[in-house]
């Protein structure tokens, strides 16, 4: 959410330029939902990715004749990743929304 806020302000005067040629309020707030579902997508898919490596690595710890079997499951990918998409779309739906009602005007003179 804080990226998503920061990533909004920096953009104030983008917004601004946008909604005067013509973006809709809509328009606005979906390209930030659309952000912030992204980011926390690809951070998802980092953290399966490091997820994977860890069971991996677990799985070839012997420990004199006991071996860990760790498995990554496609279950848990698919819910990892819906809840982080999930996640994303709920903690950017504040900074969309406010990046939606800026006015055009005030937007293009901040800065």
């Amino acid at each position: 959410m804080n990226i998503m806020l920061v990533s909004v302000t920096e953009r104030t005067r983008e917004i601004g330029l946008r909604k005067s040629i013509g973006a809709k309020r809509r328009d606005i707030l979906m390209q930030f939902l659309f952000e912030a579902a992204m980011l926390s997508l690809i951070g998802g898919i980092i953290g399966l990715a490091v997820a994977w490596v860890a069971a991996w690595g677990v799985s070839q710890i012997d420990l004199g004749g006991f071996r860990i079997h760790a498995v990554v499951s496609p279950l848990i990918v698919t819910m990892a990743v819906s809840v982080s998409a999930f996640i994303g779309l709920i903690s950017g739906m504040y900074p969309a929304m406010r990046a939606a009602r800026l006015n055009p005007i005030d937007a293009l003179r901040y800065g």
